[in-house]
């Protein structure tokens, strides 16, 4: 038997030989990481989300419940253990492969968004190239959903065709927009879009992207934005788009007025209707702000909804 009995006076020489030696570092300090992409089974459907960008935002109370009194904003996200002074914004598209056409839904920041879009190397990683894409469905305008339309003037999906509601793009290709604030939206537009008109079917609420996938009216944040309700094979998911643009904010009080909503009063009725029918259906939802992967359900509480976060539903 060895015996591992150390001495006083051998401990104390090892602890002077320990002092005397070289000291190594730590490993290096590597910062937050997130993942960039989550792939979930809906019915014969595959559905993939993409973290474009992610963000931070200074003072949120002055985007949601602009009409409030901040420090009333500032305390929802203190119970909810938020930042009060940073808010993290996320945008996330979404790829739906139904065996037949593979459909991205919006396209990111590209170069004319809150801050440079990664879309490609997204969808790369996630194992897409942006040839395979079949067809680009963009919820609204904003340049957040249509600045990777475009890269250096060219298209980036290059064999695809295009679908959008006919009154968002009405409205942010007139030239009635000059000259108020939505000149710089109608000018983007201008550039990205109207060039890609001719491969474009304009579709109303109600309307059919593809077999299982329908256009939903929820006008308010733009004049035309929709979302997208999807089923297959008896499962449901509700694609929502920007009805809401903060997982605590927006859907604790959807009555709260948002900085972003063209329309505020409109915007806060569709947000009610549209978290209404998802959380009384049961049904998971992805929204285009949510944390990523931007998954989640609702159920009512109070004023208005509470967000759960999609776990591995949709795995099995």
């Amino acid at each position: 038997m060895i015996d591992t009995t150390l001495t006083r006076r051998a401990a104390l020489a090892l602890g002077g030989a320990a002092l005397a030696a070289p000291a190594f570092a730590g490993a290096p300090l590597l910062g937050p990481s997130r993942p960039f992409h989550r792939r979930v089974q809906l019915g014969e459907f595959e559905v993939t989300t993409l973290l474009d960008v992610a963000t931070p935002v200074p003072d949120p109370h002055t985007i949601f419940g602009t009409e409030q009194d901040p420090e009333t904003v500032k305390e929802l996200l203190r119970q909810n253990n938020l930042p009060t002074g940073t808010a993290e914004f996320t945008f996330a598209p979404t790829l739906v492969n139904t065996g037949e056409e593979l459909i991205l839904f919006d396209t990111g920041n590209g170069d004319s968004g809150m801050a440079p879009g990664q879309l490609v190397s997204r969808m790369m990683e996630a194992g897409y190239g942006p040839d395979q894409v079949d067809v680009v469905v963009l919820t609204h305008m904003h340049p957040d959903h249509i600045g990777g339309l475009t890269d250096a003037g060219s298209p980036v999906f290059t064999n695809a065709r295009y679908v959008t509601g006919q009154t968002e793009y009405d409205f942010w290709n007139s030239p009635d927009r000059m000259g108020t604030p939505a000149e710089g939206t109608h000018q983007l537009v201008q550039q990205k879009m109207r060039p890609l008109a001719d491969q474009t079917t304009f579709i109303a609420p109600g309307d059919a992207v593809a077999s299982g996938i329908e256009a939903v009216e929820a006008f308010g944040h733009t004049p035309g934005h929709m979302a997208y309700h999807i089923e297959s094979a008896g499962q449901r998911l509700m694609l929502i788009a920007d009805v809401a643009n903060h997982f605590v904010l927006s859907m604790e009080r959807p009555d709260w007025e948002v900085r972003f909503d063209a329309d505020k009063a409109a915007a806060a009725a569709t947000r009610r209707k549209v978290l209404g029918m998802i959380a009384a259906d049961g049904i998971p939802f992805i929204g285009y702000h949510m944390p990523f992967p931007a998954m989640g359900y609702l159920e009512e509480n109070g004023e208005g909804f509470a967000f759960e976060a999609m776990s591995y539903q949709l795995n099995l």
